[in-house]
């Protein structure tokens, strides 16, 4: 018997919840710049003395007033990206203002370092050179397992620390993944060699323009000062990861059963994973030459920016040698605009190719430009209304008292929750070093000591964090889960911690 009610349809099921996702480092920064405005209502305005060269004196904090209305703080927020971009620093007032007559406060310089060595390393990409001339080291060393991975690894480090290769590793797991099954590895050690590789070399930047060159400018320092530090640490970590990989690996190839990602069905393979790693083509006589090309600009970069009076007499006050370039951004981003065309006529891509690719590589990193001036039109809010300094002294009053070796330490473990929640190294640093700079001198600390600190919280956080492309984009397409990732490098990250904390404080000793 009919009852009249429609049974033909299933109930409606109730709508899929929606995953979280974390914002980008742009949301962020906006997020950040109105917390700010808001809370400069509530900091009270207080400055410090400043001597000759413009650096705060210790223990000269006093009280002012900001001077500032609504109306002229509601104006700050409406320009802060702005002045975050070219805004002017009044030498009378220290007011930053588009409109004022003085010296750059903004960041128009780094803005354009960014998008200069985006449209080279855009180029040099291009050209096919990089992935080719990696591709061919991992194919023939492909029946040496330690020793591929230990060649991947450095090559990536290498490339993690003159440029922050990190996202470029995700075109390579279609290629690493069947060497290292073929080799009776696991997808889990591809992971490692791809993943760490170049994050410790990001972690230990030694002249990496988007870590190490834009915390260098906003402390007021050379890209070259405290490049000898973190050479030293780029050494030492690496070979302790390169190390750490190996011996995962090679306990997974004698006992199966100990990998931690598992393996997938064909993966235990051997012959199929081996065909499926294809003869990576030849490089051409062009190819080689765009990877000597780039390889000399690098060289040539670390040259430039280099004090090498002070580097090789250890005297910070050392009368500069002749050689001496002592380059800054400005000069940086004209070498990288000239070398990207110059690598693009060696790999005789035309005129026409020549252009758009620079314009697409300019477009492509437009997003950490654009951090950049975000989060250095948050500066310009606390300047404007004086409590930049007042935040100084509060900090001040934390790390007063303590040990060169122990400032560094604090300075490392405060910018690991800061790192989490700005993935973005460049908006980081930029956000951070206005405050930081100056504690380095209340410490009695060269300033390049913190910002091997800052970079090194801002890369250990790097390697694990969910908030990252590299880490949650390779393991996704290693086909490994993220828990289990988290457990293969706990152990590490627990080790480069201490290794960390150790450089810090003594480049902090002996500085």
């Amino acid at each position: 018997m009919s009852t009249g009610v429609d049974t033909s349809q299933e109930p409606a099921r109730p709508p899929a919840k929606k995953k979280f996702t974390f914002p980008s480092a742009l949301t962020v920064l906006a997020v950040v710049t109105v917390a700010v405005w808001l809370l400069a209502f509530l900091i009270p305005s207080g400055t410090y003395d400043r001597n000759g060269d413009g650096a705060p004196v210790e223990g000269t904090y006093h009280r002012v007033g900001s001077g500032q209305s609504f109306v002229d703080r509601l104006n700050d927020l409406f320009l802060s990206p702005v002045n975050g971009l070219y805004g002017i620093q009044d030498p009378k007032t220290s007011l930053v203002g588009p409109d004022n007559s003085g010296d750059l406060y903004g960041s128009a310089g780094v803005f354009l370092f960014v998008l200069a060595i985006g449209a080279f390393i855009t180029v040099v990409f291009a050209t096919g050179a990089l992935d080719r001339g990696i591709g061919r080291l991992a194919h023939r060393l492909r029946e040496r397992g330690a020793l591929l991975i230990a060649g991947v690894m450095v090559v990536f480090s290498v490339l993690g620390t003159v440029e922050g290769f990190a996202e470029e590793t995700l075109g390579f797991y279609g290629l690493i993944v069947p060497l290292m099954l073929a080799l009776g590895y696991d997808r889990m050690t591809a992971v490692g060699a791809i993943i760490l590789g170049a994050g410790v070399g990001v972690l230990c930047s030694t002249v990496n323009p988007f870590a190490t060159g834009v915390a260098s400018s906003a402390a007021d320092i050379s890209l070259g000062d405290g490049i000898a530090l973190r050479f030293a640490m780029w050494i030492v970590l690496t070979a302790v990861t390169v190390a750490y990989v190996i011996r995962y690996a090679k306990r997974v190839q004698k006992n199966p059963a100990r990998s931690l990602s598992g393996f997938l069905p064909g993966d235990q393979d051997r012959d199929q994973a081996a065909s499926d790693a294809a003869e990576v083509p030849e490089l051409t006589a062009l190819h080689k030459a765009v990877l000597v090309v780039t390889a000399l600009v690098f060289v040539f970069m670390i040259f430039s920016v280099v004090p090498w009076a002070s580097a090789l007499t250890g005297d910070a006050d050392a009368t500069p040698y002749g050689f001496e370039l002592d380059w800054s951004f400005p000069q940086l981003a004209a070498l990288f605009l000239c070398a990207a065309v110059l690598v693009g006529l060696v790999a005789r891509m035309g005129e026409q190719k020549i252009s758009s690719t620079i314009i697409q590589g300019a477009a492509d990193f437009i997003s950490p430009a654009l951090v950049i001036l975000l989060a250095r039109g948050v500066t310009v809010i606390m300047n404007n209304s004086k409590i930049t300094d007042t935040v100084l002294h509060a900090i001040e009053g934390v790390v007063k008292g303590t040990s060169s070796g122990v400032f560094a330490i604090i300075v490392f473990v405060v910018n690991l929750p800061l790192a989490f929640l700005i993935p973005s190294t460049s908006g980081h640093a930029t956000l951070a070093m206005p405050i930081l700079a100056p504690l380095a001198d209340f410490a009695g600390v060269s300033r390049a000591v913190v910002v091997t600190a800052w970079q090194s919280a801002s890369g250990w956080m790097n390697l694990w964090v969910p908030t990252t492309a590299v880490t949650i984009g390779g393991v996704a397409l290693a086909k490994v889960g993220y828990d289990k990732y988290l457990r293969f490098v706990w152990p590490l990250l627990a080790i480069l911690f201490v290794l960390i904390c150790a450089f810090v404080a003594l480049g902090a000793a002996f500085t």
